[in-house]
């Protein structure tokens, strides 16, 4: 077997195989030039919450600039079968189409369109799997980390999970992770090519490998004396951590160095930090910070901080970087338009029937500012002029839209004709517009337990456009 280092996501080949078949068949069949139109959106909110955060965008529109298949992957797929014309075809293949869609950081709901593809036929296709698998995982991982933020009522949260991810995906996870709103990572290499924090102090192997828990954090505090976490739960933490610590902090001082932190990494994490915290401050140390670890996740965080655990940061790994609870997010890709006609996807599943047409999507505020509903509408239809609303939830019930209401359109451009128009703004940046935007979100839609769903709601035109091809779909059955 060939040994390949991993291809690199503007591979022509980072894709499911029957985008390649259906490819070479619209190509036979001429129909590779034929417009069409696709959504990449997700039907359900992930955990059981009410929101998701976009993420993946900037990298998902670079892969899409950049597709390519080199001569050996070309060569690989003739000796699969595939035709010497449709591979000449792909030899030679660029994106030429446009690319609409959220920026990152977003907050979004089920049928938001993430992404908006509208390109020829055969260019829409080959994207599918590629760009589902990149925005798929980074927001479903910006939408943990969110959360866990959250729960954490101001307190920082840092990504301590390279060692549990999946292999190279640790680095699409920490920069979702960071757009969530965590403010550094243990993984390194993540740190350096994204410009994220890195951060990190010393494992229960460097307490082991010395003779006495005390010459450990002693020697660590003297090689790194500028402000150093020591970890004290090795061996008993309130009997053989603690007071070495405490012993080395009084050390540092004595030398005009202090200690910025002890961590706790096992057990009754919530009364060990109560008693760590009283006699931190006994001992005149009330600048010394407790960091928490160990299989955190929001709702731990929430019941530490309910229950008053004096926690001054918290380090999330597993449950973070795997999105422990829910490991993936059910993201699709559905042709919403096909030679200038609405296309629809049927299905008994009324979650599964996709919105037909080009669509883009308005955000109305309320006067106080706090988002009010999301409306789903036609591409040429003005946000002013909205007067109906059919709710997802319940397209039976209408709702007239009070005017004027405030709104802005998730929806923008990103590329055209094949070139990019807009700018990504920095990681930091699309952090800050998640916090900002995620203010706006009332509190019952933040609840990390039972949240009361968002209201969306597809505009007049865009329903019965729906329902009309429902309603021919059914005729022809």
């Amino acid at each position: 077997m060939l040994a390949m280092r991993v291809p690199p996501l503007s591979s022509g080949l980072y894709t499911d195989f029957y985008e390649l078949t259906m490819a070479q068949g619209y190509y036979v069949l001429g129909m590779q030039d034929t417009p069409a139109v696709f959504d990449l959106y997700f039907r359900t909110c992930p955990f059981n919450g009410a929101y998701a955060v976009a993420a993946g965008i900037a990298e998902a529109v670079e892969a899409v600039l950049q597709l390519c298949f080199s001569d050996d992957e070309c060569s690989y797929l003739s000796d699969l079968g595939f035709r010497p014309d449709f591979l000449s075809y792909l030899k030679n293949f660029k994106f030429t189409g446009d690319l609409d869609g959220c920026r990152e950081g977003e907050i979004v709901f089920p049928g938001t369109c993430l992404l908006r593809v509208s390109a020829p036929l055969i260019q829409a296709q080959l994207l599918e799997s590629m760009l589902l698998n990149i925005v798929n995982f980074q927001t479903l991982i910006a939408t943990k980390a969110l959360r866990t933020v959250y729960a954490a009522q101001g307190k920082p949260v840092v990504d301590f999970g390279l060692r549990r991810a999946q292999g190279q995906a640790s680095l699409a996870a920490t920069r979702a992770a960071f757009i969530g709103g965590v403010i550094g990572t243990s993984n390194t290499y993540a740190a350096r090519y994204y410009g994220i924090p890195a951060v990190g102090t010393h494992a229960h192997s460097w307490v082991q490998s010395f003779d006495t828990e005390y010459e450990a954090l002693s020697a660590y505090a003297r090689l790194y004396p500028d402000a150093p976490t020591l970890l004290i739960d090795t061996y008993d933490t309130l009997r053989c951590g603690l007071p070495a610590a405490l012993r080395v902090a009084h050390e540092l001082q004595s030398s005009g160095k202090m200690l910025r932190a002890v961590r706790i990494d096992s057990g009754d994490i919530l009364n060990i930090s109560k008693q760590v915290r009283s006699q931190l401050d006994a001992a005149g140390l009330f600048s010394v910070k407790i960091v928490a670890s160990d299989q955190l996740d929001e709702y731990r965080i929430a019941h530490l901080l309910e229950h008053k655990a004096p926690i001054d940061l918290f380090g999330v790994g597993t449950k973070l970087i795997c999105a422990y609870d829910q490991p993936a997010l059910d993201g699709v890709y559905k042709l919403a338009e096909c030679k200038g006609r609405p296309r629809l996807k049927c299905s008994d599943d009324p979650s599964k029937v996709n919105n037909p047409g080009r669509k883009k999507t308005a955000r109305y505020y309320s006067s106080g500012g706090d988002c009010y509903c999301d409306v789903l509408m036609l591409d040429d239809e003005d946000p002013d002029e909205i007067s109906c609303v059919h709710w997802v939830h319940h397209p039976e019930s209408v709702t007239p839209l009070q005017q004027p209401l405030e709104y802005d359109l998730l929806t923008i451009p990103l590329v055209r004709d094949g070139k990019q128009v807009f700018t990504f703004p920095t990681l930091k940046e699309m952090q800050e517009y998640a916090r900002e935007r995620f203010s706006h979100l009332p509190a019952p839609h933040k609840c990390l337990i039972d949240p009361v769903p968002y209201p969306i709601g597809l505009s007049e035109r865009l329903y019965h456009v729906k329902q009309s091809l429902i309603q021919q779909v059914n005729c022809n059955a």
